[in-house]
């Protein structure tokens, strides 16, 4: 009988609870397959989750996962392994993300390549037993693949060359504490009955290269041997290994220090616009930051469509404009960013309602950057969005025209053309959430009149009363999106 790793305490995470009794209800033949040392710490949500999952209990897994509103997602094609899927749920009680790493094969090997694979799915199953939440496997198979998965880590040439020969602190802990669990005469039994071509002796050998004072060279023989011995269960070719390490590790610093970014998950099931709509004072800049900073484990960026970054035609007419304000020279009108009154303004003069253009494209263009990165599984989070609903706050200012001259056909032109590039960006985003606050201060009540009355009910938005504390407001709009994403 082995001693249980985990106690249950209130610090499990409510969601890896009905997680476990789920997959216990349904009869789903799973393990918690390594890293049961920590398991505490997986449980509350600081560690991913590793499940080993039978491959006919499969679809019933995946049900699990749909009930509990986890998704999918997935690295850059380089970081995808066959047979190794990563799940995302949200414990909104804690705040936390739950990662379930899901294995249907048990592949090993150097964290770029992941290059064998073990078939010996069955004995983890077989020997599973019950722990406080989850099914973990005896202490001994465990300990063998683990020397097995650090032997393969960091006992070869391109591990030392790379400066990777040194067990870190957690890993030296973690081979200390199943072989203070073990029963040393049950190893080479499973050895014989699951991993013959191995064998006790040379398993033996493998041990001692993993522990303090042990010789450079020693070492290295024992890990060239093991990957001849995990030849015939290997994904590619030793050679074709080394090099492909080589070649990611390359990538990935190159992407780091020259192109100033690291390849971030995607949702499998595509990305998606989140829209914050609301008046000044509803806090949406503010929901903004604290999204962006919940969802920043995934490819996510945030845009502000109502002032948009701009273009240099526009910071070249802004300056202009302002230039002929310092001189005196107003060109029949008053210019804004916001159409906020309820009135038109009219028509502006010509330098104004080129500006206004131009702003409408800088929109359009945000917009359209946007676009791309959510039909590429993006997430993106926009601080205000031009719906048709919306007409005092985002929208086209330029209502009326001169009534003659000759230039009245360029008035006409322009009026037009900030118009025809709202109608581009008026396409509804997969998630609008209208923030509705109480008791705003007279002087932007105008602008939030219109938001405040409007009856969201025909369109999809999801309305949420921003009079609250700030933490009750973003613990609302995290529920909500996550599910419909």
């Amino acid at each position: 009988m082995h001693p249980m790793l985990v106690s249950t305490d209130s610090s499990t995470l409510k969601l890896v609870q009905q997680l476990c009794q789920a997959l216990d209800t349904q009869g789903v033949s799973y393990c918690h397959w390594k890293s049961n040392a920590a398991l505490d710490r997986s449980a509350r949500g600081e560690n991913d989750l590793d499940l080993l999952v039978s491959r006919p209990d499969v679809e019933q897994f995946t049900a699990i996962l749909s009930r509990l509103q986890f998704k999918e997602a997935r690295g850059s094609a380089t970081k995808q392994v066959p047979g190794i899927l990563s799940y995302y749920g949200y414990d909104r009680e804690a705040d936390k993300f739950v990662h379930v790493h899901t294995h249907y094969q048990l592949v090993l090997g150097h964290d770029m390549t992941k290059n064998y694979h073990l078939p010996i799915e069955r004995a983890f199953f077989e020997s599973a037993f019950q722990d406080s939440f989850f099914k973990i496997p005896v202490p001994e198979l465990e300990f063998i693949v683990l020397v097995i998965r650090l032997v393969l880590k960091h006992s070869t040439w391109d591990a030392v060359l790379g400066r990777q020969a040194a067990l870190s602190r957690s890993e030296q802990q973690e081979l200390e504490y199943l072989q203070g669990l073990i029963e040393q005469a049950r190893v080479p039994r499973i050895l014989e009955q699951h991993l013959p071509f191995i064998g006790a002796t040379f398993f033996d050998q493998c041990l001692q290269t993993l522990r303090p004072g042990c010789s450079l060279w020693t070492r290295l023989k024992a890990g060239q041997r093991l990957q001849r011995k995990l030849r015939a269960h290997s994904r590619r070719s030793l050679t074709s290994d080394v090099c492909l390490k080589y070649w990611r590790r390359t990538l990935g610093v190159y992407r780091r220090y020259i192109l100033l970014c690291s390849p971030r998950k995607r949702l499998a099931k595509g990305g998606a616009i989140v829209a914050l709509v609301g008046g000044d004072g509803a806090g949406k800049s503010t929901a903004v930051d604290g999204l962006y900073a919940w969802l920043s484990k995934f490819a996510t960026i945030k845009v502000h469509l109502g002032k948009p970054t701009m273009s240099l035609s526009t910071l070249a007419i802004k300056a202009t404009s302002k230039m002929c304000r310092l001189a005196g020279t107003f060109l029949n009108g008053k210019y804004s960013v916001q159409a906020a009154e309820n009135k038109p303004y009219g028509f502006p003069g010509y330098l104004q309602s080129l500006r206004r253009v131009c702003i409408a494209r800088d929109r359009y263009r945000t917009y359209a950057r946007a676009r791309r990165f959510a039909s590429n599984g993006g997430l993106v989070i926009c601080d205000r969005y031009p719906v048709p609903q919306i007409t005092l706050m985002d929208g086209p200012q330029s209502d009326s025209r001169p009534n003659g001259g000759r230039a009245k056909w360029f008035a006409r032109f322009l009026v037009q053309t900030e118009r025809t590039y709202y109608q581009l960006l008026r396409v509804d985003p997969e998630i609008a959430v209208d923030r509705r606050t109480d008791g705003e201060e007279a002087t932007v009540r105008a602008r939030c009149q219109e938001i405040y009355e409007m009856d969201w009910r025909q369109t999809p938005a999801h309305v949420i009363n921003a009079g609250r504390s700030k933490a009750e407001v973003l613990s609302d709009l995290k529920s909500i999106i996550w599910a419909e994403l």
